[in-house]
């Protein structure tokens, strides 16, 4: 399998940011973390293994990268403002320096955004803020609501990166085309912690006439790795 390490300072984060890419070819899909995992996480965790031979027969190209998590929605330490600008930061990063690398290795017009936890909302939150860029999702356990992490504050920024905040009130057609040509796909479980927040998003694009599945798992411990790498090669 064709294991690549990549390292830049990224000059709209002010620091290092590291990925990995795993194979050589096929569907790219951009692989973000869970909640203060590291771009080496999918790999670690046998979600890569899982894949392998999806990935050495050409059909899916993992882009895995790092997150800031723990310097925004994570950070106690500053104010909210600053956690959702750091935030801002980072979607800039991934759409102006991590996805002209990707188009740079494949040349594939469609790209997925996929995930699992908190992952699953970086996932969803990329694909619905720009259905141009990606045109698959594979959210897995996902939660969407993210006001809860900044106890009370909110702000433009904060709706624009809250999934069951803005969708409810899309309505510019250019994003509703696109999404709604889209293959969006969320999978949880019966016993996950996330399973309502799934539901909810479920209701808020069935709303908007937006295709897409939800998948229920009925599994033990569907939040976790085990169920993640069965689902990952049912849905990807």
């Amino acid at each position: 399998m064709v294991r690549e390490y990549h390292k830049w300072h990224s000059p709209r984060l002010g620091r290092d940011m590291e990925l990995l890419i795993h194979g050589h070819a096929g569907l790219p899909v951009l692989v973000f973390p869970t909640s203060g995992g590291r771009f080496f996480e999918f790999e670690d965790r046998g979600m890569v293994a899982s894949l392998a031979h999806k990935i050495d027969n050409g059909n899916i190209q993992l882009f895995c990268v790092d997150s800031v998590d723990m310097e925004s929605w994570y950070n106690k330490q500053v104010p909210p403002r600053w956690r959702i600008a750091r935030h801002q930061q980072y979607d800039d990063y991934i759409i102006h320096e991590v996805l002209p690398l990707i188009r740079q290795k494949n040349w594939n017009p469609r790209t997925v955004a996929l995930g699992c936890s908190f992952g699953g909302f970086h996932a969803a939150n990329f694909a619905f803020r720009h259905p141009d860029v990606f045109t698959g999702l594979l959210s897995m356990s996902g939660a969407f609501d993210m006001a809860r992490f900044l106890g009370g504050y909110h702000d433009s920024d904060l709706y624009f990166n809250t999934p069951t905040q803005y969708i409810p009130n899309l309505s510019d057609p250019w994003f509703l085309d696109r999404l709604r040509n889209n293959t969006l796909i969320l999978a949880t479980g019966w016993d996950d912690q996330c399973l309502s927040s799934n539901q909810h998003l479920d209701h808020l694009l069935n709303e908007k006439g937006i295709p897409h599945k939800l998948h229920i798992w009925d599994s033990n411990n569907s939040h976790d790795w085990p169920t993640w790498q069965r689902m990952v090669n049912e849905y990807l």
